[in-house]
């Protein structure tokens, strides 16, 4: 599988592409192939990081349980800068907070599917993500919900 690695404001992360679709976003080093997916991928985390986008056009490939892609989906949904918390996902798919919750911290391609965006009912909740809540907070305030953070 190839992967591509770039340097973050929250550390390297290094993005894999299977069967012309990014299947994984993961902190640490860890590649340098140059497909055109791959670079556009860059290109636009780039872009993401410096400011100047806040959407990712990207084929993505979530692989896991039909649960899981349905959680990856709301999350894909949240617009930047705007957050919701793991019982509202849980309500409008009908299954436990706690299980959503799980499917948040599965998420395999963080940042593009913006798990971050996703709050606990009394705060912050986790973040599975290298840097962990700092992480999380980081990437908040850099989308403007930082005022969700006070």
């Amino acid at each position: 599988m190839p992967r591509l690695t770039l340097d973050t404001p929250t550390g390297p992360l290094t993005v894999t592409e299977t069967g012309g679709a990014i299947t994984a976003v993961t902190w640490g080093a860890g590649g340098t192939d140059e497909t055109p997916l791959l670079t556009e991928a860059r290109a636009q985390l780039a872009a993401y990081f410096d400011g100047t986008r806040n959407r990712f056009e990207l084929p993505l490939r979530v692989e896991g349980s039909e649960f899981q892609r349905a959680v990856c989906d709301a999350m894909l949904a949240i617009p930047p800068g705007e957050t919701r918390t793991y019982g509202d996902i849980a309500r409008d798919l009908d299954h436990p907070a706690q299980a959503v919750g799980q499917a948040c911290g599965g998420n395999p391609i963080p940042v593009i599917i913006p798990c971050h965006r996703v709050l606990a009912a009394g705060g912050l909740g986790g973040y599975s993500g290298g840097g962990g809540i700092e992480t999380k907070v980081w990437l908040l305030r850099h989308e403007g919900a930082a005022g969700l953070l006070i």
